[in-house]
Parts: C-alpha cells; sequence; structure tokens
C-alpha cells in the first residue's frame, strides 16, 4: 500500500489523492490573499473588513488586490492594518485570470489563496484554506461559496455579523456542486472531472504548484472558463484536490444560474465558455468526439528506428484510431521521414518532440519503440490511467504514462511508484499485438490480412 511520503525540503508529497493522510496542523504559513477587481469598492470595503478579522496571523497576511483597469484605483481604508498591495493592468476586457497572475506576480506568500471581488470571507477562511497547501504543495482546495444579498452592508455591519450578530439571508447553493462533494468524499475519490468541481472564486494552492503550472491562462477574456483550465492544467501537474467546507466565504448575489433567468441566453454563454475550454482541455466532456484539436488527449512518441514501413504504417494508424490521439515521430532520420511522408496532411502526425504546451495538457504519454496494432482493449488501458488513478503502465515495448504522474514525480523528488501504481502487463492484456514483418498494405486495407 502506498504511504505519505516525506519530501527532501521536510514537506509531504501523498500517494494518488490522499489529502486524508495529512493529519497535522501546520504552522501558519506566509499566505498572500490575491483578489482580481473592476470598479466594485463597495464589495471590496466588505471583503477587506472580512480580511481584517481572520483567525490567520495577520503578520503572516498579505492582500494583493489587481485592478483590471478600473477608471478609479480601488481605496483600501476598510482593510486598515492589513498589509495591502494594489497593483493594476489596463481595461482590455474582463480579464480575471491575468489580473490574477498580475497580483501573484507581485505576491510574498508561500501560499496562495483567491478572493473573487465579490466574496467575502468568514473569519477561519483563510486559516482554513491554506491549512493544506501548506503541509502538501501538490494541494488544490476549495472553499464553500456561499451567497446572500449584501446590498447597503456596510464593514461594521459584516465585523458585527462575524463577531455573532445579525447575518444576512442565505440564498440557494448550486445543488449540483454539493451533490458532488457530499458523493467524492469532499474531493477525496476524484475523477476525470473533478477539476470542474473547483472554483476561482475560492481557491488555495502553494506558489510552488502555481508557477509549475504557470499560472492562469492571460489570453483568457470575458467571463469564465479560466478557472477550468487552470485546475485542469493543475490536475495534468498531480495536484492534490480538496474541498474544504469549513473555509466559508460569501458571494454578493445568487449564483450564475440565478443571475440570468433566460435559459438560452444561458447555453448560449455556456457554449461560448466551451468553445473556448475544448481549444484548451482534451477531457472528453469538453470536447466530445469527431473532431481534431492541436492538445491530443493522449501523446504518443514513436521511436520508428528499423520499424519496417509496412509495420510502421499500420501500427500507427492502429493507434490514431484509440481515441484522440497525436504521434510525435523519433529516430533515425531516414525512417521518420519515410513514415511522416505517409502521413503528410495529417494534422495529428509530427516530427519531432511534442511541446511542452502539448504534454502539459495531454492526459496520458505513450512511448511506443516497436510496431504494435492497437486493439479494442487499449481502450481499458487508458481508462486505468485517466480515470482510476493508476500512474503507469509497461506492456513490452510500450510504456503508458499518466501525465499528472510523470509531473507530481518530477516537482516532488519522489519516484513515480511511490506516488501512483506502477503495473506491468503483457502485450495482449494491454490491447496490444506486435506487428511482424513488412505487412502488405492492400491486403492489410483490402481486409484479406
Amino acid at each position: 500500500m502506498l504511504t505519505a511520503t516525506t519530501r527532501s525540503d521536510g514537506l509531504l508529497a501523498v500517494p494518488g489523492n490522499r489529502w486524508d493522510l495529512v493529519t497535522a496542523t501546520p504552522d501558519p504559513a506566509e499566505v498572500s490573499v490575491v483578489i482580481p477587481y473592476f470598479e466594485g469598492q463597495a464589495a471590496l470595503d466588505l471583503i477587506l473588513a472580512g480580511l481584517t478579522a481572520q483567525t490567520h496571523p495577520r503578520s503572516r497576511l498579505q492582500v494583493v488586490i489587481a485592478d483590471d483597469g478600473s477608471a478609479e484605483p480601488p481605496r483600501t481604508g476598510a482593510g486598515a492594518g492589513l498589509d495591502v498591495v494594489v497593483v493594476r493592468q489596463d481595461d482590455r476586457g474582463f480579464r480575471a485570470a491575468a489580473a490574477r497572475n498580475l497580483g501573484v506576480r507581485h505576491a510574498d506568500g508561500r501560499v496562495l489563496v483567491l478572493l473573487d471581488g465579490d466574496t467575502v470571507p468568514e473569519p477561519g477562511y483563510v486559516a482554513a484554506m491554506s491549512r493544506l497547501p501548506t503541509a502538501l504543495p501538490d494541494a488544490v482546495v476549495g472553499g464553500r461559496r456561499r451567497y446572500a444579498a449584501l446590498d447597503g452592508w456596510s464593514p461594521g455591519r459584516v465585523l458585527r455579523w462575524f463577531a455573532g450578530g445579525p447575518a444576512p439571508a442565505a440564498l440557494e447553493e448550486p445543488e449540483w456542486l454539493l451533490r458532488e462533494y457530499r458523493a467524492s468524499g469532499d474531493l477525496l475519490d476524484i475523477g476525470p472531472r473533478s477539476y470542474q468541481h473547483l472554483i476561482g472564486a475560492v481557491l488555495a494552492c502553494s506558489r510552488e504548484l502555481f508557477d509549475d503550472i504557470d499560472g492562469f491562462d492571460d489570453s483568457f477574456v470575458g467571463y469564465g472558463g479560466e478557472d477550468y483550465d487552470f485546475t485542469y492544467r493543475a490536475h495534468t501537474a498531480g495536484a492534490v484536490f480538496a474541498y474544504v467546507p469549513d473555509a466559508v466565504a460569501w458571494h454578493h448575489g445568487p449564483d450564475w444560474s440565478g443571475r440570468n433567468p433566460d435559459p438560452e441566453a444561458q447555453r448560449t454563454q455556456k457554449n461560448r465558455e466551451i468553445q473556448e475550454l475544448a481549444r484548451r482541455i482534451p477531457e472528453p466532456s469538453l470536447r466530445g468526439r469527431g473532431q481534431v484539436y492541436p492538445v491530443p488527449d493522449v501523446v504518443v512518441i514513436a521511436d520508428v528506428t528499423g520499424w519496417p514501413f509496412g509495420a510502421a504504417v499500420v501500427a500507427l494508424r492502429s493507434l490514431l484510431t484509440a481515441g484522440d490521439v497525436g504521434i510525435w515521430l523519433a529516430g533515425a532520420a531516414a525512417a521518420v521521414g519515410a513514415v511522416a511522408d505517409w502521413f503528410a496532411g495529417d494534422p495529428r502526425v509530427h516530427v519531432g518532440a511534442p511541446p511542452t504546451r502539448v504534454t502539459d495538457r495531454a492526459r496520458v504519454q505513450l512511448t511506443v519503440t516497436a510496431p504494435v496494432r492497437a486493439a479494442d482493449g487499449i481502450a481499458d488501458v487508458l481508462r486505468r490511467l485517466t480515470d482510476d488513478g493508476v500512474g503507469r503502465i509497461t506492456a513490452g515495448p510500450v510504456t503508458l504514462t499518466a501525465t499528472r504522474a510523470l509531473r507530481r514525480a518530477a516537482r516532488s523528488g519522489v519516484p513515480l511508484g511511490g506516488l501512483f501504481p506502477d503495473l506491468t502487463m503483457t502485450g495482449e492484456e494491454a490491447g496490444l499485438t506486435p506487428v511482424d514483418g513488412e505487412p502488405l498494405l492492400s491486403a492489410v486495407f483490402g481486409g484479406w490480412a
């Protein structure tokens, strides 16, 4: 059985998604709370008031307000006594992703806690959100975002509420999200779509992990999607997901679905969001099937040195039918050139090493050093890597590795087999059969060989 491991720096690495193995409460870390802001002074005043009431030591708390080009800069008087930094970017549309990145660049904390500019934290929010990332740098945690109408509220009224005074009337929370948390044990048991169950408004991670995935994608402009992209890339980088229900922050107003009651308008907005995400995220629930994208779900690196030409064609064509696959050819120049010429015009086949922007987003990396034909059984093997938490499967000349296992092992310095199951099976068990000799392609394609 895999167990928690102590890294060389004294911090923890855990197998799979076992955040429950972090049982101790570490000393409070230096925390930076990063808040994207745009012309919402009244809401910011309430947030700053909430931050002055935090149980986390004020000496270890920094607040960074990242202004997304407001006509007037934000005022910080409601955060008297806090270490508050204000930074600004030009107004070039709704750029929450870029604003968060800007804020982080000016953050000093080893742990980053994200809050939206309309979300007021309860006094225990920072302490609860920062506990896991302090001990476990791989952790990405989500808090509980509750909803209330805070029109007309003042900072003083917020502080009286948090001191035990009258609270606002709570609005409805999204039941689908609460259901996911209950079913997964607060994200202890995660699946391929669990990245969709963490939201950027109440999110925390270590600076180490944030830097490793290069933060948010600055190219997002407009509402929505950038947090799914961030949490997806965190997942493929080996993040440990957790939901922390005790970390409560109150959103001013209803959930997204309650802000626009027109179902058709909601669907249109969501479809545009999915369009942006499908270009970046190969997870099937965002992309479906039947279309080719620059970033595949499975990256195949094929060293075709010494492969008979016909065997290479048969093997690689079969791998392309295994799902959302891209192939990168490696090896002797003559062999690579001949195979590349056969696949000329197919956008899924490339020469050379796959770029980092592809390998960091693909969920599986497959290396193959001899021609094998992929059968139906390979789909089950791929699911073990994408859905079931297996880290690596070796089957003869083929090695299949989950990107999240590769990335976590590299970042933590812990061998992959100490973090995720590392399996060996036969080619037949993996849905792979050798392609022997030089097959006659016309016979293969015609179905009589």
